[in-house]
């Protein structure tokens, strides 16, 4: 008789383990354990994108975009 089932997790990576999933075994949902750095750029760029639209008509977030883009430049300057 058996007294209790021991629950698998299985792991997976579409992309040769720059992303990687894990599930229970038996489950088709999956949770995201390791993100692929190339697609977070790409969602960042696609962020900042739609953040740079909104800026246009959006005083507030224009005045944060310029603040940081002073800060960018003292930076940048710092470690010339």
């Amino acid at each position: 008789m058996i007294t209790s089932i021991e629950e698998l997790t299985v792991y997976e990576s579409p992309d040769g383990g720059k992303t990687i999933y894990s599930r229970k075994s038996g489950l088709s949902s999956r949770e995201l354990i390791k993100e692929n750095p190339e697609d977070k750029l790409t969602q960042q760029w696609i962020t900042w994108k739609e953040i740079l639209k909104l800026a246009q008509t959006e005083p507030s977030l224009r005045d944060s975009i310029e603040q940081a883009e002073i800060v960018y430049a003292l930076i940048k300057k710092e470690n010339n």
